[in-house]
């Protein structure tokens, strides 16, 4: 059993409520390598805000549970080093999809992790998610929980079709499984490829597809029943177009990649939505880094002259979110 207390991680109660009596959302940035992890901490710090790791299933075994460990122990002393002396950062298990999963992580030093049992039959969802919540308060690590299903793909998480959460149910959910924050469905999705082009009309000008808009009325409904408790977006890419253009211009094919406008997004922060996931966007930035570099120096053969490039723009990305979508610059308890 690994203690994330001795690790320098916090879990997300405390930044959650500060988010919703402040009108902003924590970010929720995936990683997979260290370039991803270098970004996401440097962005964090130089502007003061609270930041949750987020490792999905894939990106665990992709980069080993024991060095993502002492991943995140080095990105809180990271932070410190770069003048961020209260850091504040989360590990975060991304859509675990079983109890032993949950379990595992909260083992290995996961200050929070997400059960999703959003595709399981209603009471089977709410056994689940009660069952991971008795095992991971035991260590003060807090439960994410999802009701409603997103459309999209992400990693090992797959769905055809979405299904709005009822908020008719976010009650009893919330009472029965005693989770801490609870992830719903009002209209994001997964990947880059978020909406077909029939789902969507076009920019006369620029020609851009512009996708339908957010469910607001239902975040509304389910705010008045659920009220201050922490709500969760997944699938909040924005799908930067300057990154599809970069990564098309420079031998990539991404036609009608189209992600949620960020303009929503930060409506949405302004309410009970106190943590946006963002996944696919660095990726976005990662890719067109490495495909600008190898298309313009096709002699670079050296791993840190294109993942170099990748890393600064991702900072550039995390950082424009940090500030101008989600609004948790300087936010942290501690400024000092």
């Amino acid at each position: 059993m690994v203690d994330y207390k001795k690790l320098g991680l916090v879990n997300t109660r405390e930044m959650f409520k500060r988010a919703i009596d402040g009108g902003y959302a924590i970010p929720a940035f995936n990683f997979n390598n260290l370039e991803q992890l270098q970004a996401i901490i440097k962005a964090s710090s130089d502007l003061k805000s609270p930041v949750i790791l987020q490792v999905s299933k894939g990106a665990r075994k992709y980069a080993n549970q024991t060095l993502l460990r002492y991943l995140a122990e080095g990105a809180v002393e990271y932070a410190k080093e770069l003048g961020c002396h209260h850091p504040e950062i989360a590990l975060h298990l991304d859509h675990g999809d079983s109890f032993e999963t949950c379990k595992s992580c909260v083992d290995f030093g996961f200050s929070s992790v997400m059960i999703d049992g959003s595709s399981l039959p209603y009471e089977e969802n709410i056994a689940l998610t009660k069952k991971v919540v008795e095992y991971a308060h035991q260590f003060d690590v807090t439960v994410e929980a999802e009701l409603g299903v997103l459309a999209g793909v992400e990693d090992d998480v797959v769905a055809e079709v979405s299904h709005y959460t009822k908020p008719e149910e976010v009650v009893d959910f919330a009472t029965r499984t005693g989770c801490d924050s609870l992830a719903i469905s009002i209209g994001t999705s997964h990947g880059a490829y978020k909406f077909t082009p029939e789902q969507c009309t076009r920019d006369p000008k620029s020609g851009r597809l512009v996708p339908p808009p957010l469910a607001f009325d239902v975040l509304a409904a389910i705010e008045k029943q659920l009220p201050g408790f922490p709500i969760v977006l997944h699938g909040s890419s924005s799908v930067p177009q300057e990154y599809v253009d970069i990564i098309n211009e420079h031998g990539g094919k991404m036609p009608n990649a189209v992600g949620i406008p960020e303009e929503q997004l930060r409506q949405a922060a302004k309410s009970a939505v106190c943590k946006i996931n963002i996944d696919s966007d660095s990726r976005l930035a990662f890719t067109a880094g490495v495909r600008e570099t190898f298309d313009e120096h096709p002699e670079y053969f050296d791993p840190r002259q294109y993942c170099g490039k990748a890393r600064e723009y991702m900072e550039q990305l995390y950082k424009h979110k940090i500030i101008d979508v989600l609004g948790s610059e300087n936010k942290l308890a501690n400024l000092d």
